[in-house]
């Protein structure tokens, strides 16, 4: 989660509220002095650096810390401690050790990391990634993967991605035929916000209403990835309120229920007697019927559709721009994943799902660079409810733990060249992203492993195969692969900073004709 860019936003807001005067820095300054100063530990802890009063180790932590938690891993091992201000954060960059918290340990390390904001736009820790380990979280699990997000469900949606990445070519299509500039980023944003909204909620939204719920999505991703005061300093929550975080996160929770539950109305009206009885909410309202859980209410649905909306729209857009930029920087792997991709559809008019399977250096491009861009560099961070022992070290309760993937997977030890782009080192390697490799965890592993990655996997695959079967890409004007910004943008997901801007050219085919 963003921690650091929104802590020093914090400080700046602070600096700037006429409500801050200097009494009242004192007074903070000795209330936050004396916390620190209280007790002393005869714990083995794991090493940490030296840190300061009050910010602790922030000034170490830099915007992109999954990288600033990298280095520091070359001077104080695979796992090391880190405060801000009083809150341990766990920093482990080791395969073996992520491997025992995710399987040896895993039922210790289950539970999740309460905030400020998963707390408003979840209901409470209601939901599927979040909520407490425990009997709800394991029935809802239960169900997501076997009724949500299993391989027949997740196939069964295939109809909606196939038709907005039809939706998506003809707008590229007609941006081609003028020799325009198409903003990638911003596109597959909207394709990912509307087949995640179908499969959803069952139907489209059109023109501002759609825009509207994507910029909630993207709101609700920022949020759900950022950090409040109350989160670092419990007794300081009030600071939230000064800087208007709290009445942002109650306005966007507020317009986000209200949205659901008319929706929620919508289908019981309806009594299934329209086209929408395959979709997420759909599902749900059935078994909440059924009573398949006890005590099941509006907002345990809620927060479980919320999770769909938050998880799903970010990661597959991310990865197919990642992936497009990647290519683009490297075009020997674009030629090479374009032949292959055209090959396989032959003479046909259409890309079919059915094609991708037979696509294995597609595979491998998608697998790399999820290893190289890691969704979410620390996966969903994970919090001790007890004290716990890890390579010797104790490990105490309330330890909040980051798994950093996003350095595992660029080991030199684990991986042969791992910041070049290499999609060649998947072909024939039975590696995956599923949770059986610990050196390779995009999505998690464990109980905590992320159930959505076959839909992730689907949609990312099928648009980004459409797009490199029907176009081929040129920088604009007189910028080459040398100019292409590889900059990040730390979030819940790590984004690019200035978004993928390419001119597509219709490619021809000349057996179509």
């Amino acid at each position: 989660m963003a921690l650091i860019p929104h802590l020093l936003q914090y400080f700046q807001e602070l600096y700037r509220t006429t409500l801050i005067n200097p009494f009242l820095f004192s007074l903070l300054l000795l209330c936050f002095l004396f916390w620190l100063s209280k007790g002393g530990s005869k714990l083995n802890l794991p090493p940490s650096p030296p840190r300061l009063p009050i910010i602790g180790h922030l000034h170490l932590m830099g915007t992109l810390y999954h990288r600033s938690l990298y280095a520091l891993s070359k001077t104080y091992g695979h796992i090391f401690l880190l405060y801000v201000g009083r809150a341990p954060l766990l920093v482990v960059t080791s395969e073996k050790i992520a491997k025992e918290i995710m399987t040896t340990q895993d039922i210790v390390f289950a539970n999740r990391v309460r905030t400020r904001a998963v707390e408003t736009l979840l209901y409470g820790c209601c939901d599927i990634a979040f909520a407490p380990y425990g009997e709800h979280w394991r029935q809802m699990r239960r169900i997501c993967v076997s009724q949500l997000l299993s391989l027949k469900r997740v196939q069964s949606f295939r109809f909606v991605i196939e038709e907005e990445a039809a939706k998506l070519i003809e707008k590229i299509c007609c941006a081609s035929l003028d020799g325009a500039l198409v903003n990638l980023g911003e596109m597959l944003v909207h394709t990912s916000s509307i087949i995640v909204f179908r499969c959803v909620i069952g139907r489209n939204y059109e023109g501002e209403n759609m825009k509207r719920f994507e910029e909630l999505s993207r709101d609700g991703v920022e949020l759900v990835g950022g950090i409040c005061f109350r989160d670092i300093f419990p007794s300081f929550g009030w600071v939230d309120v000064l800087t208007g975080k709290v009445k942002r996160l109650k306005d966007i929770s507020k317009e986000v229920d209200d949205l659901l539950d008319k929706e929620i109305e919508s289908y019981k009206c309806s009594k299934g007697n329209d086209d929408r009885s395959n979709s997420f909410a759909e599902i749900l309202l059935q078994l909440q019927k059924e009573g398949i859980e006890t005590d099941f209410t509006q907002d345990k649905l809620k927060a479980t559709l919320m999770d769909m909306f938050v998880a799903a729209t970010d990661t597959s857009s991310t990865t197919m721009e990642w992936a497009l930029t990647e290519l683009m920087k490297n075009p020997n792997e674009m030629k090479k994943t374009q032949e292959e991709v055209r090959r396989v559809v032959g003479k046909k008019s259409k890309v079919d799902q059915d094609d991708i399977d037979q696509m294995a250096y597609l595979k491998c491009v998608v697998k790399e660079t999820l290893r190289l861009h890691a969704p979410v560099p620390f996966l969903i961070p994970r919090q001790l409810t007890e004290s716990a022992k890890l390579e010797g070290y104790d490990i105490p309760p309330k330890t909040i733990v980051y798994i950093n993937a996003w350095a595992i997977q660029r080991d030199s030890k684990l991986w042969d060249r791992p910041e070049e782009f290499l999609p060649e080192r998947f072909a024939n390697n039975p590696v995956d992203f599923r949770g059986q490799d610990f050196h390779f965890i995009p999505f998690g592993a464990g109980r905590r492993g992320c159930p959505g990655i076959s839909f992730a996997v689907m949609q990312t695959e099928y648009v980004l195969s459409n797009l490199l079967y029907w176009f081929d890409w040129k920088f604009p004007g007189s910028a080459s692969r040398e100019d292409l910004d590889m900059n990040e943008v730390f979030g819940l997901n790590i984004h690019k900073k200035i978004p993928l801007q390419l001119v597509p050219m219709l490619h021809s085919f000349e057996s179509l004709k």
